[in-house]
């Protein structure tokens, strides 16, 4: 049914079902490619930022009760963002409530917001799992597919064996445009509108084409939400990241737009700076789902249809208006706000103060480099064939914007959970679904040693992957949320760890950096053959990050 890859930790229980699942057949002569991760809320992220990648189906398999709920993490994060991932799970057999793995599974999918199915008989286990697989994929949901063991031991009748043979991919449902009405609403606010600004979320990136040419008639700003970067990194007119990660100027662009045009992109306080982006302007939400409208703040008008085709039937109509008044139309796209543009755009330029903390004879552990200036060498030195995952926390921002992408492809945020811990299998992932790319993956020292059991498989599998740990030897969002109320600070702080040489251990290359000249050892793994992964445990300079400076306004 067209699964590209499977991730998952082999048990007992989905031991026969995986062995079957990866078995070359007349439908998929060569078997379905798998990676066997060392932890199941690896395999998972694994598998959500795969599918984020590819747009493909990507399947997690993992043991019942305790094995599904190592992965619950995992599943929540892709669960939150929409991605089409199928788990399948063993089970326990319906009424051993004494197993040492019984858990209701199906009450804990749900609760986690994935769609829990089942396989309920043999005789319904064909019709069941062509369920689960088409759900997955046309409602781009996570699916967890449980298989209870007296099921799997059953024969499924000859007629429905017959049945596998004819067993094809799932036919998307037909794209739809907005409504004729709609169309000519948005085009006649954006006719009206003098510093228009257009807004690409994951939604948008089968339309970016006839986005940016209805940006080009509207005379609009293209910006973009944080999962969303890279989609228009061809674009002269586009300002990166709306939102949070956003640099001062291109904020103080978005703030100053009079019609603002969204599509595909939620809205979350993240991206709207706690609803401030908003704010003084005519908002219009484009969505092919109805349960995004609203979600996170009320907007003006609402649009239900395809982003792509949406995007292009709204040019034709601006452009019938324009034809009757007699011209194009300049909006937003003056030399004055082009200026504003070039000197916005990359966070990399602009100036700050270099805060590293010099070596100290005779103090080992001193020596601090500033978080920025890393990462800005970082960028400097690997090659754009990237793929950029940063993890949460204060030091979150770096990675996150510091580093360039090359599109949309090269950018994955696994933060809809807002857990740490995930940037480095899903940079796992990611690199997975573009081999040809270098992946970074952006973590604190926190979310490293919650999920380094990742690195052997990373090591195993020869990959070209980039740890750069941000290390200050704390949970660093916590300390700085916290300081200014009390001094007692050490549930969250900790004693220097030595990360480089854990690493080293797992067979990777490792250097620790505490000043730049740190990071020759980086060049000569970029110059060589890159057959395992290089991390960087960079004792940093700390202090509260721009993005942590956001949580603080709006009372976090």
């Amino acid at each position: 049914m067209g699964a590209a890859h499977v991730f998952g930790v082999v048990g007992s229980g989905n031991f026969r079902a995986t062995n079957a699942l990866l078995a070359p057949s007349e439908q998929c002569p060569d078997g379905v490619p798998f990676t066997a991760a060392r932890h199941e809320m690896g395999a998972a992220c694994m598998a959500d930022a795969y599918s984020r990648s590819t747009g493909r189906l990507s399947v997690v398999t993992v043991h019942q009760g305790c094995g599904l709920s190592n992965a619950l993490t995992g599943i929540g994060e892709a669960a939150k963002s929409r991605t089409p991932v199928l788990v399948i799970s063993g089970d326990t057999p319906g009424g051993q409530y004494g197993s040492n793995f019984y858990i209701d599974q199906d009450k804990v999918v749900e609760g986690m917001g994935a769609v829990a199915e089942r396989l309920h008989s043999p005789a319904s286990a064909v019709a069941d799992t062509i369920r689960a697989v088409t759900r997955a994929v046309n409602d781009r949901r996570t699916v967890v597919l449980s298989m209870p063991l007296d099921v799997q031991e059953g024969i499924i009748p000859e007629g429905q064996r017959a049945r596998v043979e004819s067993v094809t991919p799932p036919v998307p449902p037909t794209r739809a445009g907005a409504s004729p009405e709609a169309v000519e609403r948005i085009a006649e606010l954006l006719a009206g509108a003098e510093r228009p600004v257009i807004v690409g979320g994951r939604g948008a990136a089968a339309g970016v084409g006839p986005i940016r040419d209805l940006a080009e008639r509207a005379g609009a700003l293209l910006t973009t939400s944080a999962v969303g970067r890279g989609l228009f990194h061809e674009d002269p007119w586009h300002l990166d990241v709306m939102g949070g990660f956003s640099t001062d100027g291109a904020a103080e662009l978005v703030r100053q737009a009079d019609v603002m045009l969204v599509f595909g992109a939620a809205l979350n306080r993240w991206t709207t700076r706690d609803g401030t982006h908003l704010r003084g302007k005519t908002v219009i939400q484009v969505d092919d789902t109805p349960a995004a409208f609203g979600l996170h703040y009320p907007v003006d008008l609402e649009v239900l249809g395809d982003a792509g085709l949406t995007a292009s039937a709204a040019a034709v109509a601006l452009g019938e208006r324009l034809a009757s008044t007699g011209g194009a139309q300049t909006g937003y796209r003056t030399e004055e706000t082009r200026t504003r543009v070039e000197s916005s755009l990359n966070w990399r330029d602009q100036p700050f103060e270099d805060v590293s903390e010099p070596l100290v004879a005779g103090e080992p552990d001193s020596g601090r480099i500033d978080p920025r200036l890393l990462t800005n060498r970082l960028d400097e030195m690997v090659p754009m064939e990237r793929v950029v995952v940063p993890d949460g926390g204060n030091f979150n921002a770096y990675p996150a914007m510091h580093f360039r992408v090359p599109d949309n492809t090269g950018y994955c945020v696994p933060l809809a959970f807002q857990s740490i811990g995930l940037a480095l299998s899903s940079a796992m992932g990611s690199q997975l679904a573009s081999p040809d790319r270098i992946a970074i993956a952006g973590v604190g020292d926190g979310g490293l040693l919650m999920s380094l059991v990742e690195l052997e498989t990373a090591v195993r599998l020869k990959m070209p992957l980039m740890v750069v740990v941000y290390n200050d030897a704390a949970y660093g969002a916590e300390v700085h949320h916290f300081v200014h109320e009390t001094d007692r600070l050490d549930t969250v702080q900790f004693p220097p760890t030595d990360i480089a040489a854990i690493a080293a251990g797992f067979g990777c290359a490792s250097v620790t950096v505490r000043q730049e000249s740190d990071l020759g050892v980086v060049q000569k793994w970029l110059d060589g053959p890159r057959d395992r992964p290089i991390l960087i445990d960079a004792k940093i300079a700390d202090f509260p990050s721009w993005v942590l400076a956001h949580s603080f306004a709006a009372g976090e």
